[in-house]
């Protein structure tokens, strides 16, 4: 399984209120669309700090490829395009998970 997670920090002058209406109410349903997303998670920071990310998305795909794939796709480039116009700033990370307790 391969897993993503997008750091995004929301654009300045925009609130914490504004960033999650966005994220969550625009964003998502566009996320959720993705072709091949086997889980996607949403985690919405709880303080507001100027320095930091204000959400952290975590999507898992079967593959690199497929995740590559999926953000090729008419639907990744919308996705990609919607992060861009209404982030200050996005960081992807590939990781890979090591499970402690579940």
């Amino acid at each position: 399984m391969f897993k993503a997670m997008i750091l995004l920090k929301r654009k300045d002058g925009s609130t914490r209120e504004e960033f999650a209406s966005w994220w969550l109410k625009q964003h998502r349903p566009l996320a959720e669309q993705l072709p091949g997303v086997r889980r996607a998670i949403f985690n919405l920071a709880t303080q507001d700090t100027a320095d930091t990310y204000d959400g952290i998305s975590e999507l898992w795909f079967d593959t690199e490829a497929g995740f590559e794939a999926a953000y090729a796709s008419e639907v990744g480039l919308r996705v990609a395009e919607d992060s861009l116009n209404n982030v200050g700033d996005r960081l992807r990370l590939f990781v890979t998970e090591h499970v402690i307790k579940s």
